[in-house]
């Protein structure tokens, strides 16, 4: 009866794999019919385009994702669930934006990262990769109240997986500092939902009322202690919300 599940495509974030969702897919696998591909250059998917441009990312991962999908992008994931779904719009039947954005970088009027703290990462990034990335994670634990364990934890479950390539991390975090979609959010026909975090200092909070300006029917909700990762942080009241997401809620005993 697998063809009553609904079709679940989780899209990890800069600079990991697919290890990110082992605690969630471990709670919701079988629940869902549950794809976590790799983005290009990351984890299993060592091949990546160069350059490492939206469009072609992308398509690549469009070509992986069934019809009629729930597409959930956390950060980075987000942004190209973003353009997912305006571009391949039969393949995201609804689109979840977990700690993401289609503009991290501030623009006048638009809360964001300043550009220099992103310049920054790019240096630390070229000089040590690994111990960059471990700083990252360190980050996305933030607000929990087991942060340090969390942190070990997410370490292992993507040390589990291969190496990403140091041009592809490189492309990615341009991909951060130079995408703007906001026009193509503004335009999606499909129901979005999102969930955020209040302490968050990659995607403010304050952003999160811009999007519902972009998206006046979209279903978002802030957790009050959590940072970039609510599903690290938080993993009880993600997990709560996405089965919300997927009307799975109702079925649970």
């Amino acid at each position: 009866m697998n063809s009553d599940k609904p079709t679940l495509v989780l899209l990890h974030g800069w600079g990991v794999n697919q290890g990110v969702w082992q605690s969630i897919a471990e709670q919701i696998a079988d629940k869902v019919q549950l794809l976590t591909p790799d983005l290009p250059g990351f984890g299993r998917q060592q091949n990546y385009p160069q350059p490492y441009q939206l469009d072609v990312v992308a398509e690549t991962l469009a070509a992986q994702i069934p019809r009629q999908s729930y597409v959930c992008g956390w950060s980075l994931g987000g942004l190209l669930a973003i353009a997912i779904a305006r571009h391949y719009p039969d393949k995201v039947q609804q689109l979840g934006l977990v700690a993401a954005s289609p503009c991290f970088i501030a623009q006048p009027g638009w809360p964001g990262m300043a550009e220099q703290v992103m310049q920054q990462f790019a240096r630390a990034l070229s000089e040590n990769l690994p111990q960059t990335i471990e700083r990252f994670l360190a980050i996305q634990a933030m607000g929990s109240s087991s942060a340090r364990a969390d942190t070990k934890v997410l370490k292992q479950a993507i040390m589990a997986y291969p190496m990403a390539q140091p041009a592809a991390v490189a492309g990615a975090l341009q991909l951060l500092s130079q995408s703007d979609l906001r026009a193509d959010f503004a335009a999606l026909t499909q129901p979005v939902s999102g969930i955020f975090g209040r302490l968050d200092s990659l995607v403010p909070v304050a952003a999160v009322a811009q999007l519902q300006q972009l998206q006046p029917d979209a279903d978002f909700i802030v957790l009050a202690h959590a940072s970039h990762a609510p599903f690290i942080s938080h993993p009880a009241e993600f997990l709560q919300w996405l089965q919300q997401w997927l009307g799975l809620s109702v079925k649970q005993s």
